[in-house]
């Protein structure tokens, strides 16, 4: 069975490209939904984005199969009087890699670009250097002053996005910024992809869910489910690769690219249903790892497990170097293993089975 396609990485390719930022998701959602109307037999989309494909849409019993769409970015939060733009946060946007950067500016006129500025190195004292904060990063649009950054179409709110491209290192590394987790956008349309392919028939009704805000508190996952209403979710975004430099095992755990996809262990993971997918993996011999949350997955596994009463629910993810950069980068074999991983899971699901601990 071909997993990913030549036509499947032209979709990626150009999914990535686009800019999809919390809030802004939209022109990301259509290019999803152009893709996955091939595979689906109607869509749901709610007041703030969110997109959901549906295979059998009448039917009882709901699984829903999510992902995160929006990537993070920035806010124009203040222009000075001699042209220079201070920002805010849109996300987990990282203040350290930002100097030097391009970027795009998104405005009622198109986009304006732009560089984030920084002091030469010869100007700079080695005893009192300082580093890259919030409050010292600014963006230069190359005007002279406030009224030719306005007359740019530049106010207060605008968003920022960087405009790094999609690319292979060495043949099967794909790097990009908002893999995190556009990719998972992607894992899941692929899943809808193989069903459609294989003439899967399914005895309950699969959810396609591309939820947007997630960056900004899981706020686009929180909403759908309610409308929704699934019987079980399961889940898929990016953890962390732990074996690069300065990355604490101890706190982190150990998890590697190339190793395939990992099954987190956290409160709001249930059991039964992370057991039913480790069982098909192991039966299948798809590699996979282990990850233990403490408290919270920090995905959107949290808000769907949380929500209408308690929804079982179970999180499988994509290991990711240097998340929250320009530079994400992820193995083309584990995204594979990752969407086998789901589409395996979903042909084996029971409707009627009983997702409980314990009756009374």
């Amino acid at each position: 069975m071909e997993i990913i396609t030549s036509s499947s990485l032209e979709f990626l390719k150009k999914y990535l490209n686009n800019s999809s930022p919390t809030g802004y998701e939209i022109e990301g959602q259509k290019i999803w939904i152009e893709y996955l109307k091939n595979y689906v037999q109607s869509f749901i989309t709610d007041s703030y984005g969110t997109a959901v494909g549906v295979i059998n849409p009448n039917a009882k019993f709901k699984l829903v199969i999510e992902a995160h769409s929006d990537e993070i970015s920035w806010y124009v939060n203040y222009i000075t009087d001699n042209g220079l733009i201070y920002v805010i946060r849109n996300g987990g946007s990282d203040h350290q890699i930002a100097p030097s950067k391009d970027v795009d500016i998104h405005t009622k006129k198109g986009i304006v670009k732009g560089v984030f500025g920084w002091p030469a190195i010869h100007t700079r004292k080695p005893s009192k250097e300082e580093s890259p904060k919030i409050d010292n990063i600014f963006i230069d649009v190359g005007a002279k002053n406030k009224k030719e950054v306005e007359k740019l179409g530049i106010h207060v709110g605008c968003v920022i996005t960087y405009p790094d491209q999609f690319r292979i290192l060495n043949k099967n590394k794909f790097v990009c910024r908002a893999i995190d987790n556009r990719v998972g956008g992607f894992i899941i349309a692929e899943v809808a992809r193989l069903i459609y392919e294989n003439k899967i028939k399914l005895p309950f009704g699969l959810y396609i869910t591309n939820s947007v805000q997630e960056e900004v508190g899981l706020r686009g996952a929180e909403m759908i489910t309610q409308n929704i209403k699934p019987n079980l979710a399961i889940v898929t975004d990016v953890c962390h690769d732990t074996t690069t430099p300065m990355i604490n095992k101890k706190e982190e755990g150990h998890i590697e690219i190339g190793k395939g996809p990992v099954i987190s262990y956290a409160p709001a993971v249930h059991n039964i249903l992370r057991d039913e997918i480790i069982d098909i993996s192991e039966k299948l011999k798809i590699p996979f790892q282990r990850l233990a949350s403490s408290r919270f997955t920090g995905t959107d596994t949290d808000a769907f497990a949380y929500s209408n009463g308690g929804v079982p629910s179970a999180l499988i993810s994509l290991p990711l170097r240097y998340m929250h950069t320009t530079v994400e980068m992820v193995q083309k074999e584990d995204v594979e293993a990752v969407i086998k991983m789901i589409y395996e899971t979903i042909k084996v699901i029971d409707p009627n089975k009983e997702y409980t601990y314990f009756s009374v």
